[in-house]
């Protein structure tokens, strides 16, 4: 009889001569990179819809992709609410005409969220979707649109959207189109579309106030800066795979809440959070300098302390995007002389220049975007240009919006 011992060498051999099949390979994980994304607050009551235009209401909304791609991805939002959001029947298409409701219906697509086509979104947070199979190219407009069946307990919006919007009672999600629909310039719980890309795509983040939000603009016409440097950044072979994500916010302050959140409790969420960013233009800060006496004077160690707590407020964006490899770039805050809004006067001007040679100092951003040199009267530097003004001394016009975009060396974004 065999002995144990014999027969166990005998199975430990037989073992070691089966060939062990190698573990299967999971398939590469797909590149996800944020193509067109909008800065969220609670609406004004002016820019609210009345609760009743949502309640079984379709939203109908048009946005605009940087980068292109086959596959996609929405985000839906209840950041600002109070209560959990129900929503059904979510579509996407491609626009027919972004400047109607129109779809171009044999791009009409279903999308789902785990597999359903109805979501409970908590209060406080954002769903994404399912990916979506469908073709956009870049610069191409998305019509997404839900059906609430209920409407929001508080609106989570951006009110400067600049792009009309539709509001129809019933679900007519998947309609071609919404001809008896309400119009409204804003967006409603809507954040973000992300693609499917390659590998070198990246996003640009433009972090900043009512002059990046696109003050002035006419609707559905795309002219805000970043739409500009967008346009630009596709025309060249060398940066087209850079989408940019406009995160402007209509009276954003650094250190204080305004019509929304302030810029350092919503930088996480509007620029470390974004898939695939890489690179960071900060402009904001006229808003801090022109408060601060807009109702009365300020005492010297007011005006000192409002420019410390900016500048800290830049050294902290900074800190945190180089902590997350991202590249930060300061672009210098425009001259606003002339502002009947804010009335500057001598001790505000100093302000502003203290804060610029801050930000012009190197080493304190990774680059520099001087803006206001490329803007201001070169006869007068406390104000803008007059053919780039828009006539408020305080935004740009349509062709300053151009001229800010094209101020910015692309070169910026050629560094390793």
């Amino acid at each position: 009889m065999m002995r144990f011992i014999d027969r166990l060498r005998l199975l430990v051999l037989a073992f070691a001569v089966v060939p062990v099949a190698a573990p299967a390979q999971a398939p590469p994980s797909e590149h996800w990179v944020r193509s067109w994304t909008t800065t969220l607050q609670v609406p004004e009551d002016r820019n609210a819809l009345p609760s009743a235009d949502l309640q079984d209401a379709t939203l109908r909304q048009v946005v605009r992709l940087t980068i292109g791609s086959e596959r996609l991805r929405v985000r839906v939002s209840n950041l600002f609410g109070t209560e959990p959001l129900r929503v059904r029947s979510v579509h996407v298409a491609r626009s027919a005409d972004p400047a109607t409701s129109r779809i171009d219906p044999a791009t009409d697509r279903a999308v789902t969220f785990g597999g359903r086509s109805e979501i409970l979104v908590p209060a406080g947070a954002d769903f994404v979707s399912d990916p979506v199979a469908l073709a956009a190219p870049p610069m191409s407009h998305l019509t997404i649109s839900m059906h609430l069946p209920e409407a929001p307990a508080r609106q989570t919006s951006h009110p400067g959207s600049r792009a009309t919007s539709y509001v129809v009672h019933g679900d007519h999600a998947a309609a071609e189109a919404l001809p008896e629909a309400q119009k409204v310039v804003h967006w409603y719980q809507l954040a973000a579309v992300d693609v499917v890309a390659p590998r070198e795509a990246e996003a640009i983040v433009l972090f900043g106030d009512s002059i990046t939000d696109g003050f002035g603009v006419q609707p559905d016409t795309d002219t805000r800066w970043p739409d500009f440097l967008a346009r630009r950044l596709h025309a060249d072979p060398r940066t087209r795979h850079l989408a940019v994500l406009n995160q402007g916010l209509s009276g954003n302050r650094i250190m204080r809440d305004g019509l929304g959140p302030n810029a350092m409790a919503r930088f996480d969420r509007d620029v470390l959070g974004q898939p695939g960013v890489r690179y960071l233009i900060v402009l904001i800060g006229v808003n801090d300098l022109g408060t601060l006496t807009r109702d009365a004077p300020a005492s010297p160690e007011a005006h000192r302390q409002l420019v410390a707590d900016m500048i800290g407020g830049f050294a902290q964006m900074v800190q945190r995007a180089r902590e997350r490899g991202i590249k930060a770039i300061g672009a210098t805050i425009l001259p606003y002389g002339p502002s009947e809004y804010y009335h500057p006067d001598a001790a505000n001007e100093a302000d502003r220049q203290a804060v610029n040679a801050w930000i012009r100092t190197p080493g304190h951003f990774d680059a520099v975007i001087d803006l206001d040199a490329a803007l201001r009267d070169p006869a007068d530097p406390t104000r803008m240009a007059a053919r780039w003004d828009s006539g408020d001394g305080l935004h740009p016009s349509i062709a300053g919006y151009e001229a800010m975009a094209a101020a910015v060396d692309l070169d910026l974004f050629l560094e390793p």
